[in-house]
């Protein structure tokens, strides 16, 4: 929406609160930023001034930091004019695992979500799966069960309880899952399907009680390290398809990994 001179001023200038997703140097000290914000969702503004020394805005504007920001309607962007900060996670930038999970989160809700509009569930889903992550209580329940919710949200929800080919109810043994179907298929449906992966049924179970739970009820479930890497590589399958791409945090989450296994 172009800057009108005539628009109300209290329609030129709004406050919203929103978590800062990336930014990027614009001009010669000014950022871009992508912002995932509660009443209107994704929107981009630039902080005008906020790479210079003295700004006062900028510790308020880094990625992760959720924010209460005041806007104003630029004649081509929204521009941020006041910044404060509602919560900065900081646990999450002094731990690179927590790191890792975090940028992991952002990237998954930056590349599913347009300007598109208000979406509160998303904003919620998201404040509230960082604050998990930054309280470093089971971060990898926090982030499978925030990509569950994801896709509910999105509308991507993947069938667990009947066969997406045949629909019968699947029974209490090893079946596969397709993302080309949307889910689960049966041993006699997923035999042959070209890109269809094996899912053990414990595997299918935690997903399931994912999908119907409330997070403390998620919490609940018995997991294993294993359980954990089978469900975390079938995510990554089904996310890799339904964007159409790879995404870049998993690679870094790995090497975290690795990096913490040498050191034990």
């Amino acid at each position: 929406m172009l800057y009108n001179p005539g628009m109300p001023s209290r329609e030129r200038s709004f406050r919203i609160e929103a978590v800062v997703l990336s930014h990027a140097d614009w001009g010669e000290a000014d950022r871009l930023l992508w912002l995932f914000s509660r009443e209107q969702g994704k929107l981009r503004a630039v902080a005008k001034g906020v790479r210079k020394l003295r700004s006062r805005k900028a510790g308020h504007l880094e990625p992760f930091t959720r924010a209460s920001l005041q806007l104003a309607r630029g004649r081509e962007i929204l521009l941020v004019t006041q910044a404060e900060t509602v919560d900065a996670y900081l646990p999450l930038r002094e731990d690179l695992s927590l790191l890792g999970y975090s940028s992991y989160v952002i990237e998954l809700l930056d590349r599913f979500t347009y300007e598109e509009g208000e979406n509160r569930a998303l904003y919620r889903l998201l404040v509230d799966t960082l604050t998990r992550l930054a309280s470093q209580h089971e971060p990898n329940q926090a982030v499978r069960y925030f990509e569950i919710r994801l896709l509910d949200l999105l509308g991507f929800r993947p069938q667990l309880f009947n066969c997406a080919r045949c629909e019968n109810e699947i029974k209490p043994v090893d079946q596969f899952f397709s993302a080309a179907h949307g889910g689960v298929l049966c041993p006699n449906c997923g035999q042959g399907v070209i890109g269809a992966r094996p899912i053990s049924m414990p595997a299918l179970k935690i997903l399931r009680h994912y999908q119907r739970s409330s997070y403390t009820e998620a919490l609940r479930a018995r997991t294993t390290t294993e359980l954990f890497g089978e469900i975390e590589a079938l995510m990554q399958y089904y996310l890799t398809y339904l964007l159409e791409r790879g995404l870049n945090t998993p690679a870094f989450l790995r090497r975290v990994r690795r990096e913490a296994a040498r050191e034990k």
